[in-house]
């Protein structure tokens, strides 16, 4: 998740750095993580924005749009311009404690790209990877560096078709909610927690789809690629040559 300073929240946001302010005095706006004197804001503070200014475009006040705040902090999760982006999202998760070193030389071009996806960090020399996971698997390797590069070569081939999924997936969402409660409702607290329960159930059943087409498309590009990989070979001789070697 990015973190921003106020004035990188407020270039994200198009908010100027003193409404911000205001609206954290208010109650509308979340306080931000503080690292010694340093305040630090999340993409879960820039939605929260953009939640307050469409629900004042939409003729809520102030006072009101803080009470809504506030009601959801005592047990509601939900946020979004009508509640939406805390169930999709989850709480906002504060960075790991700690990372996992892996053996890769950190001055490598590969290693700059993850940093740049956010995906790992360079701590005095060593390359922390953020993921658990991703740095289990490079760490018992034996070419971490072979494992990493397969690593970026599928985020970049997934780059903007996630983007594309997270879109339609964010819009139809919208629509289901706003079909549910009305386009200019705000949920009473004790409506959240079936609200909530239904835009999880939505997002199950979207992960479901996808998991599904992901593995059947996986499923056909492995079999097309091992049926070229043979037809090359049978085709290049290369099979009658090893078979006499």
């Amino acid at each position: 998740m990015a973190e921003y300073r106020l004035e990188d929240l407020a270039r994200a946001s198009g908010i100027s750095a003193r409404n911000i302010r205001a609206y954290r005095e208010r109650g509308l706006l979340d306080p931000p993580r503080r690292v010694g004197r340093s305040a630090l804001y999340d993409d879960y503070h820039l939605s929260q924005l953009n939640t307050i200014t469409q629900l004042l475009r939409k003729g809520y006040n102030s006072a009101h749009i803080a009470e809504f705040f506030a009601s959801m902090r005592q047990g509601a999760d939900l946020a979004d311009i009508l509640g939406l982006q805390r169930a999709v999202l989850g709480s906002a998760k504060q960075p790991p404690n700690h990372s996992t070193a892996v053996g890769i030389d950190a001055d490598c071009d590969e290693v700059r790209q993850l940093v740049s996806y956010g995906m790992a960090e360079v701590v005095g020399g060593k390359v922390m990877m953020l993921d658990s996971v991703a740095a289990e698997i490079l760490d018992r390797s034996r070419d971490p560096l072979l494992y990493l590069r397969a690593l970026l070569r599928f985020v970049e081939a997934t780059e903007d078709s996630v983007d594309d999924l997270a879109e339609a997936f964010v819009a139809s969402l919208a629509e289901l909610y706003q079909a549910r409660v009305g386009a200019n409702y705000l949920p009473q607290p004790d409506e959240m927690e079936e609200i909530q329960r239904v835009v999880q159930d939505y997002r199950a059943l979207g992960e479901a789809v996808i998991a599904a087409r992901f593995d059947e498309a996986t499923r056909r590009h492995m079999v097309e690629s091992a049926s070229g990989y043979t037809a090359g070979i049978l085709l290049g001789g290369e099979w009658e040559r090893k078979r006499r070697a």
